[in-house]
């Protein structure tokens, strides 16, 4: 048995140990609560330890191991501040380089009236970067066209230095705007109506779905989910709507640049809004399309 095994075999016998008398004090009918509460602690603690140990690991708090914890502690000004200090002292300049960065990656899906703030995140605790002269940041792969809006991350290359290294830097992106939100308590299955909803400035990448900007869009429609006051109305908490049903026979239009294509068709399937469907028109093929509006397919080109 190596010295490290020996090591982690007298830890499991050390905690064994620990465990009885927990257990045995936890089960015990005159034991405090706080006292039990107090063993439980520890022996989640020692058990946690161990099993690190097992893994090869070295114990570290729970918040420098999870990037989302350091980038939501991060939104507080004080950690913020400390974010910012810990990247400038890579590199002069770099923190201010890397919210640029971000506030470009941001501008696909920002409008003129928009507010956009950049939060930096925490580095990993457990990296130790070799010096480096020159750190080049840069925008990861995103699809074509996305925002870098919400939670993200930029990379932070060394181009110049005694040794190579690359990190990706956890950023969130938070961009303000005007948005429908509930005025008061819905509930899930309501269906929508004036009064229900007032305009308000909201985080708009503060979740994945869109943020309802256009009341018209939403009234007449059913809630997928309650609403709290305040919460913003976005297009994921909207059921979707049947246009039509299978069997039904529907209008099929392929539109261009400077052309339109009508025809009819009888739907295969339950048009669903969002999702594709298949509709046999009168020469018997089979085609598939978007259902967008009472029985009306539209054909992509």
């Amino acid at each position: 048995m190596s010295r490290r095994s020996g090591a982690i075999a007298g830890q499991f016998g050390a905690f064994g140990g620990r465990l009885r008398r927990y257990s045995d004090s936890m089960d015990t009918p005159t034991v405090s609560k706080p006292r039990a509460l107090r063993a439980s602690r520890a022996l989640a603690c020692a058990t946690a330890t161990v099993i690190t140990a097992m893994l090869g690991f070295a114990a570290m708090p729970l918040a420098a191991a999870d990037g989302a914890d350091a980038t939501r502690a991060a939104t507080s000004s004080a950690a913020g501040t400390q974010a910012a200090t810990v990247v400038e002292a890579l590199q002069p300049g770099l923190a201010g380089t890397v919210r640029q960065l971000a506030l470009a990656g941001s501008r696909s899906g920002a409008s003129a009236g928009h507010r956009v703030e950049v939060v930096l995140g925490q580095l990993d605790a457990r990296l130790r970067l070799a010096p480096c002269q020159r750190i080049e940041p840069y925008l990861p792969n995103v699809p074509n066209g996305a925002a870098l809006w919400g939670k993200t991350r930029i990379g932070l290359r060394c181009t110049q230095g005694t040794s190579a290294w690359n990190v990706f830097l956890p950023v969130t992106v938070n961009v303000f705007g005007k948005a429908w939100v509930a005025a008061a308590p819905l509930s899930a299955g309501a269906t929508l109506k004036a009064g229900d909803l007032v305009q308000a400035e909201v985080n708009l990448a503060e979740e994945t779905g869109a943020a309802i900007t256009d009341a018209d869009a939403a009234l007449g429609r059913t809630l997928g989910r309650a609403l709290n006051p305040g919460q913003a109305l976005r297009q994921t908490d909207l059921k979707a709507r049947q246009w039509f049903a299978a069997g039904d026979e529907v209008k099929v239009a392929a539109r261009g640049s400077g052309f339109s294509v009508a025809g009819s068709g009888q739907a295969l399937n339950h048009g669903l809004e969002g999702q594709p469907v298949r509709v046999r028109v009168e020469s018997g093929r089979v085609l598939v399309g978007m259902p967008v509006g009472e029985r009306l397919v539209e054909l992509p080109l």
